[in-house]
């Protein structure tokens, strides 16, 4: 029993080290090179899936165009289009009132507003109830940004001569002219206008008066000057009752920005 004990140990020593050995061997090729291309594969072709839609020609003709920011009594709504083969695809709010109540009126009403841009195709779509200076600012913002959509659209073509001609031309007269700044007694007041053609085709207040009741005063008065402006051609407009200030100096750098342009 002495002599054959030890020899018992050594074979189950032996016996364990080629299990050993055996399973090494076994796990070692399956573990290796498959598992190394597998994942040197498939990032690769993950990635070239998510790839592939983004740069596809739908996008490629797609453009965005940002209208100008418009100051109202609760805050700033500016609005950015998305534009494919001359039509709003998409409508998004990038500036909206927010805090307080506000939240929840630009929530109900941005939505609504966007869909009816993107159905409408223009500016003329309807104010949503309760929400009529976020409404307000919207379409202003947005009529802007239709403006340059407009002006893109029509200095792009370059290969008709006869037809296009004309436009071009007439076109190519539009300038943007900014008057001088009017100190009044709530603050500076500027105005920029787009001319062409002779005629005023688009007018806003680049500064006017802000802080406490001149907010509101600003957004109730800018507005309306900016549409009389449009329709008169000239500075000789009526002054909003309550922002006799504001009026006053808007329109005296209205007029020089109407100088600037030749009258």
């Amino acid at each position: 029993m002495r002599k054959s004990h030890p020899l018992r140990r050594v074979v189950l020593a032996t016996a364990g080290t080629v299990s050993a050995v055996v399973l090494l061997l076994s796990l070692k090729p399956s573990s290796d090179p498959t598992s190394a291309s597998a994942a040197g594969v498939a990032p690769s072709a993950a990635a070239a899936g998510q790839e592939s839609p983004q740069g596809g020609t739908g996008a490629a003709g797609a453009t965005t165009v940002t209208g100008d920011a418009t100051q109202t009594q609760y805050g700033v709504v500016q609005v950015r289009l998305t534009v494919a083969n001359g039509k709003i695809t998409q409508a998004e709010a990038i500036q909206a009132p927010k805090g307080g109540t506000s939240d929840q009126k630009t929530a109900l009403s941005v939505p609504q507003l966007n869909k009816e841009t993107v159905a409408a195709q223009s500016a003329n779509i309807d104010s949503v109830s309760g929400a009529t200076y976020t409404s307000t600012g919207y379409k202003q913002s947005l009529q802007s940004a239709l403006d340059k959509m407009k002006e893109a659209a029509a200095s792009s073509p370059s290969g008709s001569s006869s037809s296009s001609g004309s436009s071009g031309s007439a076109q190519a007269q539009a300038k943007v002219v900014t008057g001088q700044v009017a100190q009044t007694q709530y603050g500076p007041v500027q105005v920029r206008i787009t001319v062409s053609g002779g005629k005023i085709t688009k007018a806003e207040a680049v500064q006017a008066p802000s802080g406490g009741t001149s907010d509101q005063k600003t957004a109730l008065s800018v507005p309306k000057l900016n549409q009389e402006a449009v329709a008169a051609g000239n500075a000789d407009i009526d002054s909003v009752s309550g922002a006799t200030y504001t009026s006053t100096g808007y329109k005296q750098s209205l007029q020089s920005a109407l100088d600037q342009a030749g009258g």
